[in-house]
């Protein structure tokens, strides 16, 4: 027989990774203001191997518009401009020699739109994927009725997971309205 609270904690924990992927998502796109968060994905190589761009630089935010780059070895400047221009931040760095700038533009209001549709389009990935792991907890519960355990049970497990299922669905719908209002405002 399945223990219903381990099955409950183990989908509430499924639900929360889900969410914490999408903060994760959603940061890497870029709304007009500087954000670190969209060079995290950005790997410089780096005495033969590939490392995070943070793991050779220090990545600061001087002001809404730019973020500047300051290799701790002059001689990375080229690599992490290359790694730049690789990768799919969408920017053109500009360096002075000791250090990388990249000025962020303003998105147009098409731009906006665009952004505000791939945020939402990875937001209903993320509310899929909360649904189809309510879904397949439901059908254990189901089977477990066929294992013994009362119909009861099952009733007030089911309603549980209706509970944390919404929660996770209005963190969703909290984290994407959050980001529209972010990439909406000028």
């Amino acid at each position: 027989m399945i223990d219903v609270k381990e099955t409950l904690t183990s989908a509430e924990e499924k639900m929360e990774m889900a969410v914490m992927y999408l903060d994760e998502q959603l940061s890497r796109i870029r709304a007009g203001r500087a954000n670190v968060a969209i060079l995290d994905g950005v790997r410089v190589e780096s005495y033969g191997s590939m490392v995070p761009l943070n793991q050779v630089a220090t990545v600061s935010t001087p002001d809404a518009r730019s973020i500047a780059i300051k290799p701790w070895d002059r001689k990375m400047i080229k690599n992490i401009e290359k790694a730049i221009m690789d990768s799919d931040v969408g920017i053109t760095p500009e360096n002075n020699g000791e250090m990388i700038r990249l000025g962020i533009p303003q998105p147009t209001e098409e731009r906006r739109k665009e952004l505000m549709k791939q945020c939402s389009k990875i937001g209903e990935g993320t509310k899929v994927q909360v649904r189809n792991i309510r879904a397949d907890v439901k059908d254990k519960l189901k089977k477990a009725i066929k294992d013994g355990l009362s119909e009861d049970l099952e009733k007030d497990a089911e309603a549980e997971l209706q509970k944390v299922h919404d929660k996770y669905i209005k963190k969703v719908d909290d984290l994407l309205a959050e980001k529209n209002k972010e990439i909406m405002t000028v």
